[in-house]
């Protein structure tokens, strides 16, 4: 998809979590994210084939959640402009300084109308990947656990969906690929948006204010999420849904909760987007179709776990 908006992707997510070294333990020895720096109470990590410093912050807590999640935009003039543009349209916007966090250029954070701090970015600190850029090998040696491509998405919950996803799609020039709808099309229950050619870099649902549901990673292939149960089961790792598809983006996915209780997806499969991608419309009697495609229906966790 080109991209005119200057926002290039999903860059991070900071989750909160307690039980800090076990947390730990889970995201780099189960989930296969490689540790890029420590500081007094948080954990860098990246996915092996991220160029970028990290993508993962796990931060000390004393419950779970998200703390942020950001996306790095084209250079620094774009901070400017997307500043002045949010301001506008009425969120409390911040900035947050050079270095604050290991790796980091300045940023500005914006809490949207959902009740979450969204942050956007452009210096952070380039480290490339195992596999280079020369002559490279598919993938690297010396893998662990499930071993995820890549931070993929996040779908966040709030009261306010409509005016966060006007922020997204009319100011900030996203793509609405999906939405689920009431039966008489009045009221919005969820939608999903990109900047990329993914299906989606950030979904919102109607639920609890300020929560995340679930952040979610890219694996290649229907094989490798089979392979993730079996490192999650060999771990005794609480699965929440067992490998299926979506009808909302067509992906293929598995979902299951870290030592805190958030709540992880890995995920392959889907179409790729461009500008003229026409927004696909669900409603809310074919929900559980939307979402489990194979069961057409939602399990008790999958729609009031939050965290």
């Amino acid at each position: 998809m080109m991209n005119f908006n200057g926002i290039e992707r999903l860059g991070r997510i900071q989750l909160r979590v307690h039980d800090f070294e076990k947390s730990v333990d889970y995201y780099t020895n189960v989930l296969g994210l490689d540790i890029t720096g420590r500081d007094e109470n948080r954990v860098y990590l990246k996915a092996w084939d991220e160029w970028d410093h990290h993508s993962v912050i796990l931060e000390k807590s004393d419950s779970a959640g998200m703390d942020h999640m950001a996306f790095k935009v084209t250079n620094n003039e774009v901070l400017d402009t997307l500043e002045k543009k949010i301001g506008d349209f009425g969120c409390s916007i911040e900035r947050v300084s050079n270095k604050s966090r290991i790796g980091e250029g300045q940023a500005i954070r914006v809490l949207v109308p959902t009740g979450h701090k969204i942050e956007f970015y452009h210096d952070i600190e380039y480290v490339g990947v195992p596999t280079g850029t020369l002559n490279p090998h598919p993938w690297p040696d010396g893998l662990r656990g499930i071993a995820p491509h890549r931070l993929d998405h996040a779908l966040l919950s709030g009261d306010d969906v409509v005016n966060t996803k006007r922020l997204f799609k009319d100011v900030l020039g996203f793509v609405e690929t999906e939405k689920i709808v009431t039966v008489d099309g009045e009221d919005l229950i969820a939608t999903w948006l990109t900047t990329t050619m993914t299906g989606h870099d950030i979904a919102l649902i109607k639920g609890p204010v300020g929560k995340i549901h679930h952040a979610g990673w890219y694996l290649e292939s229907w094989h490798d999420i089979l392979r993730a149960s079996d490192i999650l089961s060999r771990n005794e790792v609480e699965i929440d849904v067992t490998p299926t598809r979506h009808g909302v983006t067509r992906g293929q996915t598995i979902y299951f909760f870290d030592p805190s209780g958030n709540r992880n997806e890995v995920y392959t499969g889907g179409y790729a987007v461009y500008s003229d991608f026409p927004t696909i419309t669900w409603t809310e009697d074919k929900l559980g179709q939307g979402i489990f495609y194979h069961r057409r229906q939602l399990n008790e966790a999958f729609t009031s776990v939050f965290s």
